[in-house]
This record gives structure tokens, C-alpha cells and sequence, in this order.
């Protein structure tokens, strides 16, 4: 007898509910970076890593666990995020739509970093049209922060959905990286329009 599609997503939902909690991480998307990172490694031991829209803070620990002590984490975001024990992993509050947090930023790491991720996601009002266009822009916005933060031959990894607008954004990341990967992590919803766009080796600037 052949399970239904809706008993087995929801199982899948709970399973990584589950083991967040049972493995301290604070959001069940910490899942997501852990698997795509396991099957690409653009986040490696020692690596400088910018984390945007890193509340709650799963990803900032996924990150951490990554870079090891020998590398430096910062997450950003609109939210005041719970600090996390470790010493070279720092937050800070910004909105990634004001270039203030830009600054703050480099303040922080004046030197360029090895890797920016982005989990940014715009308050979704059910309405498709409208939060696909603001996923997507929020997606280009964190490409802008890419371009000003990481160093040449760095990577890039960003949330976006899927839509009209999708292979649009795709040509602008493969304009800046060398090689660009669509990705869908097991931990994504298999229903969810969520898809995520991994930009490998940047271009230098000219």
C-alpha cells in the first residue's frame, strides 16, 4: 500500500522539527545549509562567513560548526538575535535594504569575506505575485551585499522562490560567479516554491 503524499510531507515536517530541537539548533532550517554545504562545500574550516537574515539563528550555528574556531561568523538582521556562546560569532541588527547596514558591516569585517548566505524572507501576505517579487528582490539585495563584501573567488548563496522572475536573478548571479548551482535541499518542502541559488569562484571586479 502506497503512503499519501500529505501524511509523508507532514511527517518530513515534524522529523526536522524533531531533530532541531533534539540537537540544540534553533530553527529547522539550520538542515537546509548543513545538507547543501555537505553536497557542494562552499563553506569551508577556517572561512570568514557574513550570514544576512540570520534570525533565529540556526544557520549562524550550522555556520559555526563549519568554519571552526580558526573562522568568524556574523549574522545580520532585522531582528535582535540571542547571542550565541562562541566568540567568533558576533550579530547585528540591519536592514539589508538601507545601506547603513553596509557600513555597519565593515566595521565589523574590514576585509572581505570568503562566503555571504542569505535566508532573508519578506513578511509573506499570501498574495503570490506580490511575495515572489519581494523574495526575489530581497534575493538581488543580497547579491548587491555579496558583491560589496566577498572576495574575488568567493561564494554566494542566497533563498529565493520560484517564478517568473527566478531565471531573470539566475542570469544576474551567473554574470558575477564562474559556475552557479540551482538548489534544493531535502529539508525544503517539496511543495514550498523556496529554492536556493549557490554562486561559486566570483569574478573579479573590473
Amino acid at each position: 500500500m502506497r503512503l499519501p503524499k500529505a501524511w509523508i510531507r507532514r511527517r518530513k515536517r515534524e522529523y526536522y522539527y524533531r531533530r532541531a530541537k533534539e540537537e540544540e539548533y534553533r530553527s529547522r532550517s539550520t538542515y537546509k545549509l548543513l545538507q547543501a554545504v555537505r553536497k557542494y562545500s562552499f563553506i569551508k574550516r577556517g572561512d570568514k562567513v557574513v550570514d544576512l537574515g540570520a534570525a533565529p539563528g540556526g544557520w549562524l550555528q550550522a555556520t559555526r560548526k563549519i568554519v571552526g574556531v580558526d573562522g568568524f561568523v556574523l549574522g545580520v538582521d532585522l531582528l535582535e538575535i540571542e547571542p550565541l556562546r562562541d566568540d567568533n560569532v558576533l550579530t547585528i541588527t540591519g536592514d539589508i535594504s538601507n545601506c547603513e547596514t553596509l557600513s555597519l558591516i565593515r566595521n565589523v569585517l574590514p576585509s572581505p569575506v570568503d562566503v555571504l548566505i542569505s535566508d532573508v524572507s519578506p513578511k509573506v501576505s499570501g498574495v503570490w505575485e506580490i511575495d515572489h517579487a519581494c523574495q526575489i528582490d530581497l534575493a538581488r539585495r543580497s547579491l548587491f551585499f555579496a558583491l560589496e563584501l566577498v572576495r574575488t573567488g568567493g561564494n554566494f548563496f542566497v533563498k529565493a522562490f520560484q517564478g517568473e522572475m527566478f531565471k531573470d536573478f539566475v542570469k544576474e548571479v551567473n554574470k558575477h560567479f564562474y559556475r552557479v548551482e540551482i538548489v534544493k535541499p531535502k529539508a525544503s518542502r517539496p511543495e514550498s516554491a523556496e529554492i536556493f541559488v549557490l554562486g561559486f569562484d566570483l569574478k573579479g571586479k573590473e
